[in-house]
């Protein structure tokens, strides 16, 4: 169960004003959009406020509110239904979403910093920004990363096209001369997530719902979305992988322009680059002889004010995605990430949230060249608590995904309500497992949660059974040692997470054991 450990509430002071705008009283509540830490003692909270968006300091230990109101316009939307994100990174707080009533102007601002200048991108430019909605910000190596989707400027021919992006921007960034981008971002860059999968017709998902922060593929850093197919077209949606160093390849290639309204968007052609190449962070790269951004030369902030969008797309791993799924009545919104599951921690479970109150779980090997073909779908469970989430009618749309590992438990966030389901769910394959592959599982801790921290070796089983599924050499290596314990009928212990231990009890088939039934 879940219990309430401390509560706050923050009610808006401008009802009245918001009604006499012509808006619902629905929608002048406040709304808290924005919920981060500032730092180990701070949580940083911004509300819609009735349409006046303000944001306030908490003390984390007793939420009790540190000094005054902040304005927080920029920093949090207007509306509950528009899109945001904002994170803290080096003392600044950086936010995406839109700054005005009739959310007409999209920014990517900074703010908050002791010693660092505000900056946004450039107002009312649709090279920079186009309608977008904001997914994810993730703060990695020298720079900070936004994750988006937004019409597409390069298809505008083709009508409204949604395609998801990349954003970075340098975090030393200081804005550019009083000439050019003063105020603005100088490092601004942006370029397209290719979801899609292979063929002689390519099939995209192009619409980015959610994504997960940096994690381990192969040993290189990457990131997990799920995606979405057009408004317009069939429903599908995919999990795909990116590597961060495909993003900055991306980043490091060729710009895309437009010469004129009626001609095709092609690459810059490489001469007409300028030095410092643009988009570089001050004393890194070709620009390593600038301290400060707004010493860059004129030409080089002209270039990127006017070519902000990378001519390349960020190839997903493998180039394809890790899971897909086209014929079902509901798209997928959510995505939560283990990345240490199975008896070598080499596996990757997926947690993916739906818009019809359902969460599959995947499993998925992240190493291997061919990790990503080696997926499977373990459970597809309805998760929805009419009991509990009917408060203001069903809306069955998982609106976030947490996973709690020390417990053994994934929360669920629906509008109205919080879920909680465990992790592994042992009792419900008792009647379905072989009768030949007994599983004694047992917890590492003993107490209230004891159910929930138990795990589910069954899907070893499925692994054996899906054929080729690219066992580990460690068991491949292991299988005389294996022999010896089914033929004892003896017990062999695996660890399948921090949390937990499992015990395997073999038992022998004829003169053995065949290797589907190790487990």
């Amino acid at each position: 169960c879940l219990f309430v450990f401390q509560k706050l509430t923050w009610k808006t002071k401008d009802v009245e004003k918001c009604t006499v705008r012509g808006k619902n009283s629905d929608e002048c509540y406040n709304y808290i959009k924005v919920l981060v830490p500032r730092n180990d003692e701070t949580l940083f909270a911004c509300g819609t406020n009735a349409f006046n968006p303000t944001c306030r300091n908490y003390k984390m230990s007793t939420l009790e509110q540190e000094g005054e109101e902040v304005v927080g316009q920029a920093r949090c939307p207007f509306e509950s239904r528009q899109s945001n994100v904002g994170l803290f990174a080096g003392g600044d707080f950086y936010s995406a979403t839109m700054t005005d009533f009739l959310a007409s102007d999209a920014v990517i601002y900074r703010s908050l910093g002791e010693s660092s200048p505000v900056l946004r991108t450039v107002k009312y430019d649709s090279k920079w920004l186009r309608e977008p909605h904001f997914l994810h910000a993730i703060e990695y190596g020298n720079y900070v990363y936004f994750f988006f989707s937004e019409i597409a400027v390069e298809y505008t021919t083709l009508g409204k096209v949604v395609f998801s992006r990349v954003a970075r921007v340098c975090k030393n960034d200081n804005g550019g001369s009083p000439r050019v981008l003063e105020r603005y971002w100088t490092s601004f860059l942006k370029a397209r997530l290719n979801c899609s999968v292979p063929g002689d017709s390519f099939f995209y998902f192009d619409v980015l719902q959610s994504l997960t922060n940096v994690l381990q593929i192969n040993h290189r850093p990457a990131v997990l979305g799920v995606f979405t197919t057009q408004a317009n077209s069939i429903t599908g949606s995919a999990v795909c992988a990116f590597y961060m160093d495909d993003i900055e390849k991306a980043f490091s290639g060729k710009f895309k322009e437009q010469r004129n309204s009626e001609s095709a968007w092609t690459p810059v052609p490489e001469e007409q680059v300028p030095k410092p190449r643009p988009g570089c962070c001050a004393g890194e790269g070709s620009a390593a002889a600038f301290k400060s951004s707004t010493t860059f030369p004129d030409d080089t902030l002209t270039f990127i004010k006017s070519y902000p969008l990378m001519d390349e797309s960020v190839p997903s791993v493998n180039d394809r995605p890790y899971f897909t799924r086209t014929t079902s009545r509901y798209d997928l919104t959510q995505i939560a990430v283990d990345t240490s599951a199975g008896p070598y921690k080499n596996y990757t479970v997926v947690f993916l949230g739906s818009d019809n109150g359902r969460v599959l779980k995947i499993l998925a090997s992240t190493e291997g060249a061919n990790a990503s073909f080696n997926t499977q779908l373990l459970e597809d469970i309805d998760v929805y608590n009419p009991n509990k989430c009917n408060v203001q009618g069903e809306d069955r749309r998982v609106l976030g995904l947490e996973l709690d590992r020390d417990h053994h438990a994934l929360f669920v966030a629906f509008s109205s309500c919080v879920i909680r389901v465990p992790l592994s769910r042992c009792s419900d394959y008792k009647k379905k497992r072989p009768r030949h592959v007994q599983l004694a599982i047992k917890s590492g801790k003993s107490g209230p949660h004891e159910d929930s921290l138990k795990v589910c070796f069954r899907v070893l089983v499925d692994w054996m059974n899906s054929g080729g599924f690219g066992l580990r050499s460690e068991l491949q290596n292991s299988w005389e040692r294996a022999r010896k314990v089914c033929k004892s009928n003896d017990v062999r212990t695996f660890g399948f997470s921090p949390a937990t231990w499992t015990q395997i009890r073999f038992s022998s088939k004829r003169s053995g054991c065949s290797r589907r039934e190790i487990f």
